[in-house]
């Protein structure tokens, strides 16, 4: 059956008008008049709400198979379709086996079935020693490969040095693959560990951490990075910036045309280290959350453009992991979870700093899907493209209360925050994925994202 979403405010590429929205088999048939008729079509009219194009989260952790006591399939796109994300791709480590090689993503997309309440791709993975598999991780439909130039805090996805990604970055070029790079270095993070040892720092302060994790290495990856690209033509996108000391570095990278972009995230741009008390490991991320200078340059970068979007860096754990009896944050892992409050976050603080609904969807669904190769199907409402839509109310506010997250754990630093902004209806390739009504859908219409079928 054919189906209609009416509106007065829908996101058209023309802007913000009244429309509707004509679907069929997942597409978006057509843009119509607002008050187009359809003989036989069943109709939700979303009155004043925005009917935006569904968000595309582009940095996700899953952790399946392997470690979905961590998080799942299930549980993670049921969060998404609750915060009106209607794709996520899915970070190649933290599942077992990580996805390395064509076989591994093979092995997750089979774990997949019956459990996409929204769309999921998948990032490849770059190790030491694994150049061999690319070829078959880009034939398999991934439009990135991700690596760390640090530990990564698991045994199954060792970090890379220079001479991995010497080897590595020609073939990715040449397979029109991005290369995903966790961007800190080492030595200065060794550096710093061997410093605070000295000082006998205190773990349970926050300072302590930040300390641990210095702009320098983030700083220094960064520049690795942009030589590297500069050097081979090769591309890159550097995951999680957290030092806005990083931002001039790529800003003059960009401008002399090295194919180098950057994402910075929810938590980057919502907390500042001042603001965390002893013990609070709830925070704790890598890179961490540093001062509120740092925030507001990173907030410089991104309306300048030389940051692209904002990403959620869901990386879920297990509530001992987090160490929040001890609130050890040198030993808690790493890692926030936000998928479901990605919406009502960024455009509380979009908005609060003047920015309107065009620019959100830019940073949060346009950008992100043009980095997974999925800029065709994804972000936009207009015929042709994948009927994945969110009915939402910008003005209305809601508390984040733990209980009502749909992550596999509660453990969040956003409990207790009032956000402005709630989801209405999630539409995933042409049926409703959540009400707010009626909650969830039973059935996953989600559907796995080849970025070779665009």
């Amino acid at each position: 059956m054919t189906l209609v979403i009416r509106g007065r405010r829908v996101l058209t590429p023309e802007g913000l008008q009244p429309a509707a929205l004509v679907i069929a088999d997942g597409k978006i048939l057509r843009v119509d008049a607002h008050d187009a008729r359809i003989d036989g079509a069943r109709v939700i009219d979303a009155g004043d709400d925005l009917v935006t194009p569904g968000i595309v989260d582009s940095h996700v952790h899953i952790n399946e198979p392997g470690r979905t006591e961590w998080e799942g399939f299930a549980t993670a796109t049921q969060a998404a379709a609750a915060g009106g994300i209607t794709t996520v791709v899915d970070m190649p480590l933290n599942c077992i086996p990580a996805t390395t090689s064509r076989t591994a993503a093979e092995t997750k997309r089979a774990s997949l079935q019956g459990q996409q309440f929204v769309n999921v791709a998948f990032w490849g993975g770059v190790i030491p020693g694994n150049q061999h598999e690319l070829a078959g991780l880009a034939a398999f439909g991934i439009k990135g490969a991700k690596c760390f130039l640090c530990p990564s805090g698991v045994d199954e996805f060792p970090c890379v040095t220079r001479e991995d990604l010497e080897s590595a970055l020609p073939i990715l070029r040449d397979l029109g693959v991005t290369l995903l790079v966790h961007a800190e270095l080492p030595g200065p993070l060794d550096e710093a560990e061997k410093q605070l040892a000295r000082a006998k720092a205190d773990p349970r302060q926050y300072a302590t951490y930040l300390a641990s994790r210095p702009r320098a290495a983030e700083d220094e990856a960064v520049a690795l990075v942009i030589e590297l690209c500069r050097k081979h033509n090769a591309r890159a996108h550097i995951v999680h910036l957290s030092s806005a000391s990083a931002i001039p570095l790529l800003r003059d990278a960009q401008a002399d045309g090295v194919q180098i972009s950057a994402e910075t995230c929810l938590h980057y741009l919502a907390f500042t280290s001042e603001e965390i008390a002893a013990g609070q490991t709830q925070f704790k991320c890598a890179p961490p959350i540093r001062e509120r200078e740092n925030r507001e340059l990173l907030w410089r970068g991104l309306e300048e453009g030389v940051l692209s979007m904002v990403v959620s860096d869901h990386s879920p754990c297990t509530p001992a992991l987090k160490h929040l009896d001890t609130g050890d944050f040198l030993g808690a892992w790493g890692g926030i979870s936000s998928l479901q409050l990605g919406l009502p976050l960024l455009w509380t603080l979009a908005q609060a700093r003047g920015h309107g609904v065009t620019q959100l969807v830019q940073w949060n669904s346009v950008a992100p899907a043009k980095l997974a190769g999925l800029e065709l199907r994804k972000g936009k409402l207009q015929a042709g493209y994948d009927a994945d839509i969110v009915i939402w109310n910008e003005t209305e506010t809601m508390q984040v209360e733990p209980a009502h997250l749909r992550h596999r754990h509660k453990v969040t630093p956003y409990a207790g925050r009032v956000l402005m902004g709630v989801v209405k209806k999630t539409i995933v390739n042409g049926e409703v994925a959540f009400d707010a009504r009626d909650s969830l859908s039973s059935t996953p219409h989600g559907a796995f994202q080849s970025a070779k079928e665009q």
